[in-house]
């Protein structure tokens, strides 16, 4: 007796957004011979990696995401050529930066070893610290960027984690300086939580592991430049892009075989709650959002100037002064109190991509954290905290842009009130983002998988997200793993 015939569909993969990990899954997909089809709301692709006139005419601006040391060292991204479609990274001198009150400042620049002389009596701590984590990254990497699973190295995995499942105030008590404990406090602060929560650590580990495995670099002509590289390699492959395509309904969709959402929880709430069980609903609705972000972009006139020389040559300025400073501010933003003293994740990206800015100028890009879907002006506190460590700076603004919350998720529906992560990474939504499942990735819809940064291991350009969705509907719906080959079409 014959098998009945599948009915035929439009393509075998639909992916709706096209940002870092939606571009991820549809690539893996398209690999495998399958016919895939991105839809993305706005009129430009990217999400996350967008890039823009926002000031003045000639001044680019990165609209999200600025600084690319998880793309640099993504363990997919990394096997792509995406460097044939025109991607290509500038290395600052100096990772990153962390400047003093009183002029100095503390460096992640080149080996740990380089870092570790510029932190006087902490140099011993910090190289014991980091020269294991730095010789294992490209083993612990793949296995920290992907949901939880049994590891293949468990003693390696167990030797990071001894450290990075502490707060990273309690990491901090290994060291004795205000510069290694400010370091690790810039670091540790990209969580968006309060550095006295449990797995914060983990956050200030893989940034400074990443620093000196493969550098902070930033893409030369922009962020989009990366989403540009990735599109162009995958409609190489046979893919297909649609923009100014808004998805409000599931069932505005083209058939296919399996749908990919590089959507947060409550953007599946909204557009396919009916097609939810009522546990996965009821999962998804109590999915929980972390801080937001304030930002700006400002063209400038001459370069920042930083008291620290060192600022000067770094790609990255977290400014926040002592660890005390920055747990502070952090946990009274969580509070829902806005600090008068925010922490300011600052990057000067035309310092080193001269076609960011006209000849002589310069651009600059700064966000602090806000609680969740605040509307309040931030621009004096952060400019002020500039000035703070860079006298002159506010001489040297021809014209600024911002965005508030509401401003950027209106711009980016994933960022639910601002929130950059898809949700907060804390130790309870660590590995069981979005729900509590067996595959975090697979929703309780049959073929309909989610690929946000919603789901592990959370934000930040890398694709891994899209990448372990698009493994899973591949084992899932075509019966395919990662080595085997290609689906054959007659």
């Amino acid at each position: 007796m014959n098998k009945r015939a599948k009915p035929a569909t439009d393509f075998d993969a639909v992916v709706v957004g096209s940002g870092p990990n939606g571009l991820a899954a549809a690539i893996l997909l398209q690999q495998k011979g399958l016919s895939v089809l991105v839809l993305e709301a706005k009129k430009e692709i990217g999400g996350g990696l967008r890039s823009a006139e926002l000031t003045l005419p000639g001044y680019t601006h990165d609209i999200c995401s600025a600084i690319h040391p998880m793309a640099a060292g993504s363990p997919f991204f990394t096997t792509l050529p995406l460097h044939e479609y025109g991607l290509e990274y500038i290395y600052p001198p100096v990772a990153a930066a962390h400047p003093f009150d009183d002029g100095t400042a503390a460096l992640l620049a080149g080996s740990v070893d380089d870092t570790a002389r510029r932190l006087g009596g902490d140099a011993g701590a910090y190289r014991k610290l980091m020269e294991p984590i730095v010789r294992d990254w490209p083993v612990l990497a793949p296995q920290l960027l992907g949901p939880l699973r049994f590891p293949k190295d468990p003693v390696m995995l167990a030797r990071f984690g001894w450290s990075a499942l502490s707060s990273s105030t309690r990491l901090a008590r290994r060291f004795h300086t205000r510069e290694a404990r400010g370091l690790l406090a810039g670091m540790a602060a990209h969580s968006l939580q309060p550095l006295t929560n449990l797995a914060t650590a983990a956050v200030a580990l893989v940034f400074l592991a990443t620093g000196h495995d493969k550098g902070w670099p930033i893409a030369r002509r922009g962020s989009s430049a990366i989403a540009d590289a990735l599109a162009a390699y995958f409609i190489s492959l046979g893919g297909k892009i649609e923009t100014g395509f808004e998805v409000r309904s599931l069932s505005q969709l083209p058939s296919s075989r399996c749908l990919l959402l590089d959507l947060t929880p409550r953007q599946l709430l909204r557009i396919g709650g009916h097609r939810w069980s009522s546990l996965y609903r009821w999962q998804l609705e109590r999915y929980r959002y972390g801080m937001g972000v304030f930002k700006i972009d400002w063209a400038l006139a001459e370069q920042i100037p930083f008291s620290a020389a060192g600022c000067r040559q770094s790609g990255t300025v977290h400014i926040g002064n002592t660890l005390e400073e920055i747990v502070a501010s952090e946990a009274s933003t969580a509070g829902g109190v806005q600090s008068e003293r925010p922490f300011v994740l600052l990057a000067q990206q035309s310092i080193f991509d001269r076609s960011r800015a006209p000849q002589g100028r310069h651009t600059a890009w700064a966000y602090c954290h806000v609680p969740n879907g605040s509307t309040e002006d931030m621009t004096e506190k952060i400019e002020r905290q500039v000035e703070r460590f860079a006298p002159g700076f506010r001489d040297r603004i021809l014209a600024r842009h911002v965005f508030n919350t509401a401003q950027l998720e209106e711009y980016n529906p994933n960022y639910i009130g601002g929130d950059i992560n898809g949700g907060v990474i804390d130790i309870r939504q660590l590995f069981t983002r979005p729900a509590l499942r067996w595959s975090p990735y697979r929703t309780s819809a049959k073929g309909i998988y989610i690929c946000s940064s919603s789901t592990p291991p959370g934000g930040g350009v890398h694709g891994m997200c899209g990448y372990h969705a698009a493994r899973r509907a591949l084992r899932d719906v075509f019966g395919l793993t990662e080595g085997s080959g290609s689906i054959k079409r007659l």
